[in-house]
């Protein structure tokens, strides 16, 4: 009751704990089940009138776990129904900003006008990462990298809005990720399951279909109404000039606040945004227009930047006819693997190229320079790695190299060699491994994705192949999950070898009973909040909850998530600060992507993490107290201490590397 209520210009709210919001919440739920009563004659006056509750507390088993809903009254459904509005209604801060975001000055301060924001993102009720960044003395750079993010203003893509609405209000279309409506949904077959003409198996194959039936028109739904959430906001936001602000994740990751409408959306939402501000094209806009536009197409993903630029040249007639006529011509751009931001670059270089001089056409229009596997990247310029940096594109070549194209050759090396010898899965694999196959287990190994989740992703890619026979999909999975990361082991030496003294590393300062923790080169000091999962009875009038704690500094760190998270986790930080740097100096020259990977890398990382941790977890070693707790910390000491050894590859090579970022 001090606090004063209502939004304030002055910062520092006081935040309730988490465990105060739930019991507070249970409460007020048990109130409302209690006491909130409708006339039950309310929509049929022929009933007995009486009061009937319009909330009730159920139970239910999900597995062996007992979980209580609150579920509402048929009635009260109906009447919801009959009432619904046709206008969304948005909190502001899910909104863009109308005006440029309040300035990142603090820990606690910055982003929207009203609402209090998070510099970091945590879980609910964790509080080690404010304490961490309220201690830091000097978190400017990383400050005013948000604030360089947040300032760029943004507007919306009429033409192509209009083009997009004008579909998802006909019948969406698959093709083009826009949802259709439910109307075009499966029908839900009804069956009477007590009626005898069935037999036992036909009744489980009905129902099996039923079910299915069901998920897929709630799938529909949820994909419709997220579809809606953006395109409304998108034409809501259709006549202004908006800013996004950003916060960012424990690692560094930089976000926009708005979750539903922003610019690292899918390729609708990216495809309707287009920069405020915008710039004449000079003497090499229009060819950038060009090569980003064969990039979104992934066609030529091989060639050369002059190749793709010729390329371009040779289809300038179905780029014009894709701008002129984007739903009755020849559809070009529907086969791009962007189709919509295709078209956006296509009314773009049509505009360019009809007015009366290219070099001086003011273009609002993103192009977009995409790392050629940024963790890889990471792992070979720490590991001055000469063989993986050529093949992330870290040295100058003619042609961009392909790091999945090269590990999607290696493992059909392994197939025909298995086949030969007469493994059945590597014959039946024939002809089906393709750089599509083992991209995204490529890309997300050195996030830490693991063989089980790698096998989804494999298994996933080809369940999308309709000649692959489907029997095979599972034993598929499994054998060739266990060549992708056999082929990613032989390609990078390096990376194996930072990845295991990472993970080792973090394994001893955990089992020592600390979590993790390290700065980055731009000063954001991080910690890992993986701790062991206590479980706590929150007792309530309505019902008890068990809540499952992983984030309590109480309790010891969790060892398998704090040694398997720290190489992805650290991998991210550094291309977080890649990223920052890039920002911060982004007004400079165009050459800036470049200079800061090399100044980044520079600077000695591995060998300042290694200090920080002999600092932060061996300073207090004790050299007379032979007990196993000293045992345990020269270990950890002398592993820290012995640094991964570091190949021949010359940085200065990445500042002449076309394809790097392309």
């Amino acid at each position: 009751m001090e606090q004063s209520s209502g939004p304030t210009l002055q910062g520092g709210e006081i935040q309730w704990p988490y465990i105060v919001t739930l019991e507070l919440g249970t409460w007020m739920v048990d109130i409302m089940v209690k006491n909130l009563k409708i006339n039950s004659d309310i929509l049929n006056p022929a009933f007995d009138r009486k009061l009937i509750p319009i909330l009730y507390h159920m139970y239910t088993f999900r597995s062996t776990r007992q979980i209580g809903f609150i579920k509402p009254h048929p009635i009260l459904t109906q009447m919801q129904q009959e009432a619904t509005e046709t206008k969304l209604t948005f909190d502001s801060y899910v909104m863009p900003m109308l005006c440029p975001p309040v300035p990142w000055t603090s820990v606690k301060f910055g982003a929207y006008l009203l609402t209090p924001t998070k510099l970091m993102r945590t879980v609910e009720g964790a509080t080690q990462h404010e304490v961490l960044l309220e201690k830091c003395q000097n978190l400017q750079p990383v400050l005013d990298s948000l604030n360089q993010l947040g300032n760029c203003a943004w507007t919306i893509n009429k033409p192509l809005l209009d083009i997009i609405i004008s579909i998802f209000n006909d019948r969406g279309s698959d093709k083009l990720d826009i949802p259709p409506p439910l109307s075009e949904a499966p029908q839900i077959p009804h069956f009477n399951p007590q009626d005898p003409s069935y037999t036992a198996s036909e009744k489980a194959h009905m129902k099996k279909q039923v079910i299915n039936a069901k998920k897929k028109c709630s799938e529909m739904h949820s994909l419709r109404m997220d579809a809606l959430y953006k395109l409304s906001i998108a034409n809501h936001m259709r006549d202004e000039i908006f800013w996004f602000p950003h916060n960012m994740d424990f690692r560094g990751r930089t976000y926009p606040c708005p979750p539903y409408f922003n610019h690292l959306g899918s390729d609708v939402t990216r495809a309707v945004l287009v920069f405020a501000e915008g710039k004449p094209l000079g003497p090499k806009g229009l060819d950038w227009l060009k090569i980003h536009l064969v990039n979104l197409t992934g066609l030529k993903k091989r060639s050369s930047l002059q190749g793709r630029l010729e390329y371009a040249d040779t289809i300038m007639e179905d780029i014009l006819d894709s701008a002129d006529n984007p739903l009755n011509g020849k559809k070009w751009w529907m086969n791009a693997d962007e189709p919509w931001q295709a078209l956006a670059c296509c009314m773009e270089i049509s505009n360019a190229v009809r007015s009366p001089d290219p070099t001086q056409f003011i273009s609002h229009f993103p192009v977009h320079q995409d790392g050629s596997c940024n963790g890889l990247q990471h792992y070979a310029a720490l590991g001055r790695d000469v063989i993986g940096a050529k093949s992330v594109n870290l040295m100058p070549c003619e042609v961009p190299q392909d790091v999945y194209s090269g590990v999607a050759q290696q493992v059909e090396e392994f197939r025909a060699r298995d086949a030969a010898s007469g493994l059945k899965i590597a014959q039946a694999l024939e002809g089906f491994i393709s750089r599509k196959v083992v991209k995204q287990t490529v890309m997300t190994v050195v996030y830490g994705v693991t063989r089980y989740g790698g096998r989804l992703q494999i298994e996933k890619r080809l369940k999308e192949i309709d000649e692959f026979p489907k029997e095979h999909v599972w034993d598929a999975s499994h054998y060739l999950v266990r060549l992708v990361f056999s082929g990613l082991k032989e390609m990078f030496t390096g990376t194996r070898e930072i990845q295991d003294w990472l993970t080792e590393s973090a394994r001893l300062i955990s089992k020592s009973g600390h979590t993790v923790e390290w700065v980055t080169p731009l000063g954001l000091p991080i910690i890992q909040p993986y701790h062991r999962t206590r479980t706590q009875m929150l007792k309530s009038t309505i019902q008890h909850i068990n809540l499952q704690i992983s984030h309590d500094t109480k309790q010891r760190p969790d060892t398998v998530k704090q040694k398997n998270a720290f190489p992805p986790n650290f991998i991210h930080s550094l291309d977080s600060t890649h990223m920052m740097l890039t920002s911060l100096h982004c007004y400079r020259y165009d050459t800036v992507c470049r200079e800061q990977f090399v100044a980044l890398h520079n600077q000695p990382i591995l060998q300042e993490l290694s200090n920080f941790l002999l600092y932060k977890y061996c300073a207090g070693l004790q050299t007379e107290a032979m007990s196993k707790k000293y045992q345990e910390y020269r270990r950890l000491m002398l592993l820290i201490a012995k640094v991964p050894k570091t190949g021949d590859f010359d940085l200065e090579q990445v500042k002449e590397s076309t394809y790097f970022f392309s």
